[in-house]
């Protein structure tokens, strides 16, 4: 990742302590659109919360064909492998050797706007992918990298190097480069008012006193 690109670490570890619904709520809040609709995790109770390293894959011509997965080389420990495949489910751009890499190199996790397959190997390696679905169709001389480290879309989500990306069982989030620490503020916030609803409740109130109390309905509602 380029410095100016670079995160403080302190802001990335503080955001993997956050789940994604209250990430979520922080960009409702700031207008944000960050939600990647469809994108689930392959296995489960895995975890991603790292700078996004954008892949785009094109589809292969009579004249034009290509391999996948060459890239990988590329992609720094603690980085998050952001593939557009533009939603593809008929053809995979992610398999066992790639996950086995990514683990033995420290990648962060796969974000993929299509599909990946050899799942059984990629479960016994915990590694963490998240996708569209699976499938077994090889992407080899049907898709090729067009570009690397430029805008993709994933869900119709733009995502550029450096964004921040969150991903947990609940799904995944892209946090922009430039928003990530304005986020983190108004998302720690809204974490602070739950805990103290949470406490509210254990004491006895209920649900909707507490609600009413701490502001609940408008945690998320952005300011005019």
């Amino acid at each position: 990742m380029k410095p100016e690109l670079t995160l403080p670490k302190e802001v990335i570890e503080a955001f993997s302590k956050l789940d994604t619904p209250s990430i979520s709520d922080a960009m409702d809040k700031l207008r944000i659109t960050g939600g990647c609709l469809g994108i689930h995790p392959v296995v489960p109770d895995t975890y991603i919360c790292g700078q996004a390293f954008t892949i785009h894959y094109a589809p292969c011509g009579e004249e034009v064909k290509g391999t996948v997965g060459d890239f990988i080389d590329d992609i720094m420990p603690g980085e998050v492998a952001v593939i557009d495949n533009n939603g593809r489910l008929d053809c995979t751009v992610w398999g066992d050797i790639m996950s086995y890499y990514a683990t033995k190199h420290g990648i962060a996790g796969t974000v993929i706007d299509g599909v990946c397959r050899d799942i059984n190997v990629i479960r016994k390696l915990k590694y963490p992918i998240f996708s569209k679905s699976t499938y077994m169709v090889t992407g080899k001389d049907r898709v090729y990298v067009d570009h690397i480290n430029e805008p993709v879309s994933i869900s119709g989500v733009q995502v550029c190097p450096g964004d921040l990306i969150c991903a947990d069982n609940t799904g995944v989030v892209v946090v922009p480069f430039k928003r990530a620490e304005e986020v983190l503020k108004v998302a720690h916030e809204i974490e602070a008012v739950e805990q103290v609803i949470m406490a509210k409740i254990e004491e006895g109130m209920t649900l909707k006193e507490a609600r009413q109390q701490t502001g609940y309905h408008k945690l998320q509602t952005p300011e005019d």
